[in-house]
């Protein structure tokens, strides 16, 4: 099997999340991914989805985000791809340090490392990528 490969690009809105959501995990359905994985890919996508439109691009209507899906029989990978600045890895926050546990936010990155396989991010001068990769398997 070949890889089968998805592009839609979206506003900047945070009211489009679910419509964002939605639109990905019918492709992650196609794609046949056990429950677990289904679970744990939603969990990943719902957070990088906010994480681009309202960290990466301000939740400015006018300013889009690109997301690629591709899938084949191995894995699925998910790109979304912000015009924002990124940020400094090493700065963020241990969610799991004593003073961050009650912290309402922080956990994102680390979430999403413990469901996936694979999350990895691309800082340029066009923007943020984060891509997200789950095997099937």
């Amino acid at each position: 099997m070949g890889k089968t490969k998805y592009k839609k690009t979206f506003p900047s809105d945070p009211d489009l999340l679910p419509e964002i959501e939605d639109w990905i995990m019918e492709i992650a359905q196609e794609a046949k991914l056990n429950e677990d994985k289904f679970n744990h890919l939603a969990l990943s996508v719902a957070e990088a989805s906010a994480n681009s439109i309202m960290h990466g691009n301000k939740s400015n209507k006018n300013i889009p985000i690109d997301i690629e899906v591709t899938y084949d029989s191995e894995q699925i990978e998910i790109t979304f791809s912000d015009r924002g600045t990124g940020f400094i890895m090493n700065e963020v926050p241990d969610p799991t340090a004593p003073e961050n546990i009650l912290k309402d936010s922080g956990r994102g990155i680390h979430i999403m490392r413990s469901f996936l396989d694979d999350l990895r991010y691309n800082f340029s001068e066009k923007g943020t990528d984060v891509t997200l990769v789950l095997k099937l398997n």
